[in-house]
C-alpha cells in the first residue's frame, strides 16, 4: 500500500478540543488537510479552531458538537457527516473517557458509560463513514486504543475492556479492508499529558482517598507532549503502520505482556505498591492544635 497523502484530503477527528485530538488537528492542518472536528466541549473546540484558522486560513474546518455517550446523537452526527462529506480520506476515532475503580466499586451504568464512548461510538462512526472512506482512494482509519488495550491492570476494568475491544475491532478491520485499499492503524499511547486523568469519573463505591492516590500515581506517567504523540501517529499513518505504540510507557508493558501474558499482573501490582509508597499523603495546612491524648499517632 502506498504512503498516505495528506494534502487535499478531509479528515474527521473526534475528541478534538484538547489533548491528542487537538494536536492531531493542528498537525493535519499543517499537512494540508481540511478538517471535520467533533467534541462536546464547545469553548475548547472553538479555541482550537481559532488557533488553526489563524495559522492556516486556507484550511476548511467544519465542527460538530456531540456527546458520544448519547447513542442517538452520535448516530445523527454520523448520518450528517456521511451526507456532507461523501469522501473522507482519514477518520481518527480519538475521543475517550476514563473511570476509576474496580469492577465491584462501579455501577453498571458507570461501566457502560465508558463502553458507549470508548467503543460503541467508535463502531457507530466507523460504520457510518466507512462508505466515504472506501470512496476516497488511499483512505485511512485510525482508532486510538491505549496502553490499557495492551495490559489490563486492577482498577481499570471498564477502561481496559473498552480499549481491548477497540484493539480487536481495529485489527479485524485491518484485515477486512486490505482489498478496499483502506489502511487501518491501532494506536496505543503510553503516558500522554492529556486531561483524561483530571476529568476521569470516580466509581460510586471508590473511597475518595483511594482514587486520589491512584490519580496521583497515574499522572506521574503523563510525561509525553500531545504534540509529540500526534506526530508519531501521523508518521505512522503516512507509512501505513498497522500498529503504533507511543513511548516506553507503552512499549515496555507490551513486551511484558508478550513475555508473561498470564503473569504480568504480579509485576504491575509490585510496581504499583512501590509507587504508592512514594506518593505523599495530602495534608491540610498546619495549624497549632492541642495534642489529643485519646487519638492514636
Amino acid at each position: 500500500m502506498r504512503d498516505f497523502v495528506f494534502p487535499g484530503g478531509t479528515a474527521v477527528v473526534t475528541g478534538a478540543a484538547s489533548g491528542i485530538g487537538a494536536a492531531l488537528a493542528h498537525g493535519l492542518a499543517r499537512r494540508g488537510t481540511d478538517l471535520v472536528l467533533l467534541d462536546r466541549d464547545a469553548e475548547r473546540l472553538d479555541a482550537v479552531v481559532a488557533a488553526i484558522r489563524a495559522a492556516h486560513p486556507e484550511r476548511r474546518i467544519d465542527t460538530h458538537l456531540v456527546d458520544l455517550a448519547d447513542a442517538e446523537a452520535t448516530d445523527r452526527v454520523a448520518a450528517e457527516l456521511s451526507r456532507r462529506h461523501p469522501r473522507i480520506r482519514l477518520l481518527v476515532n480519538n475521543a475517550g473517557v476514563a473511570l476509576g475503580g474496580r469492577f465491584d466499586q462501579v455501577t453498571l451504568d458507570e461501566f457502560l458509560w465508558v463502553i458507549e464512548i470508548n467503543f460503541r461510538a467508535v463502531v457507530r462512526l466507523t460504520h457510518a463513514l466507512l462508505p466515504a472512506l472506501k470512496a476516497e482512494p488511499g483512505a485511512h482509519l485510525v482508532n486510538i486504543s491505549s496502553l490499557f488495550g495492551l495490559i489490563a491492570p486492577a482498577g481499570q476494568a471498564a477502561y481496559s475492556a473498552s480499549k481491548f475491544a477497540v484493539r480487536g475491532f481495529t485489527e479485524a478491520l485491518r484485515h477486512e479492508l486490505v482489498d478496499d485499499g483502506v489502511g487501518v492503524t491501532s494506536v496505543h499511547p503510553g503516558g500522554i499529558r492529556t486531561r483524561i486523568a483530571a476529568s476521569a469519573r470516580v466509581g460510586s463505591g471508590v473511597p475518595r482517598e483511594e482514587f486520589e492516590t491512584g490519580r496521583q500515581q497515574f499522572e506521574k506517567l503523563l510525561s509525553i507532549d500531545p504534540a509529540k504523540a500526534a506526530e508519531v501517529i501521523l508518521r505512522g499513518v503516512r507509512r501505513r503502520r498497522g500498529r503504533v505504540l507511543i513511548g516506553w510507557s507503552a512499549k515496555l508493558p507490551d513486551l511484558l505482556a508478550r513475555l508473561a501474558p498470564a503473569g504480568y499482573g504480579t509485576v504491575l501490582a509490585l510496581a504499583t505498591r512501590r509507587s504508592a509508597a512514594r506518593v505523599p499523603t495530602p495534608r491540610p495546612a498546619a495549624e497549632p492544635v492541642a495534642p489529643d491524648p485519646d487519638r492514636s499517632a
